[in-house]
């Protein structure tokens, strides 16, 4: 995965265009069902999927910022790694997963998250359940096993906004099998389903739209609420408290360059030109002068970083990136009054 990427934590939303149009091929119980979202993001893709319904819904983040916002939409909420948290087997109605598009990093097998976090969470799903499945096209032969023996009546759809054709999303839909449905299966059966789904993924046959797609619809049993456990580590607090620690703070000094302190008298007289450029970079910070001469100097500089967005013909989506110094007022509002108002009385 790319730097950007690994960034926002493979984060790839669905846009909400396509969204309502998975909504449009579900149809929801009267009474309740839980519906969860392992990799819920921000929540909006979610809400759209699941909206108009009497849905419970759950989410699983592990970004602490994204978490917060996804609450506004998906009350029940965790924050923490899908992959350390517990749901009952067979529990929820509606599994929607787009995961993280990587690959593992372990000293073990070094599968696709896409495979990893499909295998973890589609035990979750009661028989009868639907599954919605947003990935890359390419993917879908890592995901063919699961796929393959658990569910049925599958539909593979080609997504057509911008952002989804640039990374060849797809969304898949289908039904899990109940026990006796698996138990009837052959081995034959199975090696056709991953057959079928490797063909796809190579790209032997054109996809279907969401767009064209009219009569089919999936409909989501009904099911009580869930009760998901986070077992991992609590990240966020670890972070909070980290640099309190006796060891980060010997650490710390190995780590960190300590910030630039220049003393002493230069070799030659500064001009008014010469001032202004220290006390700007940061690098004459304080209170100096004397009499009518005497200044204080509060600048501090950081690295900004401007981006543009351009869109061809074709709808491919080309970002640049462009790095400049600028002077942070909110820092340097807050050194000009720890110095107080009174360096010039």
């Amino acid at each position: 995965m790319r730097f950007v990427a690994k960034a926002k934590m493979g984060f790839y939303p669905l846009p909400v265009a396509e969204a309502e149009r998975i909504r449009a091929l579900l149809r929801f119980p009267d009474a309740s069902c839980a519906a969860v979202d392992p990799c819920v993001g921000d929540g909006v893709a979610f809400a759209a999927v699941t909206s108009g319904a009497a849905v419970l819904r759950f989410g699983i983040e592990l970004d602490s910022y994204r978490a917060e916002q996804a609450r506004e939409r998906v009350r029940n909420t965790l924050q923490g790694n899908a992959l350390e948290t517990h749901c009952p087997v067979e529990s929820c109605s509606l599994l929607y997963l787009n995961p993280p598009y990587d690959r593992e990093l372990g000293s073990g097998q070094n599968q696709r998250m896409e495979q990893v976090f499909l295998s973890h969470t589609y035990r979750w799903l009661k028989p009868g359940g639907v599954l919605i499945l947003v990935i890359p096209r390419e993917r879908l032969a890592e995901c063919g096993g699961v796929l393959a023996t658990h569910f049925r009546e599958a539909r593979v759809y080609e997504l057509t906004e911008p952002l989804c054709v640039r990374y060849h999303q797809i969304t898949l839909l289908a039904i899990r099998r109940t026990r006796r449905e698996r138990e009837r299966q052959q081995d034959s059966d199975i090696m056709r389903a991953r057959l079928w789904y490797s063909g796809l993924a190579r790209g032997d046959r054109a996809l279907p739209t969401l767009e064209s797609e009219r009569e089919v619809l999936y409909a989501v049993p009904d099911s009580g609420p869930v009760a998901l456990a986070y077992r991992g580590l609590p990240l966020d607090e670890i972070e909070d408290l980290l640099p309190r620690s006796p060891a980060y703070r010997q650490a710390g000094r190995l780590l960190f360059a300590l910030e630039p302190s220049p003393v002493g008298r230069p070799l030659t007289p500064l001009h008014a030109g010469h001032t202004a450029l220290l006390a700007v970079s940061g690098l004459l910070n304080g209170i100096f002068g004397s009499d009518e001469n005497r200044h204080i100097a509060t600048w501090c500089s950081v690295k900004v970083i401007d981006k543009t967005t351009e869109e061809d013909e074709q709808g491919v989506i080309t970002i640049r990136e462009k790095e400049r110094f600028s002077n942070d007022y909110m820092e340097s509002a807050k050194r000009f009054r720890e110095f107080g108002s009174d360096a010039f009385s």
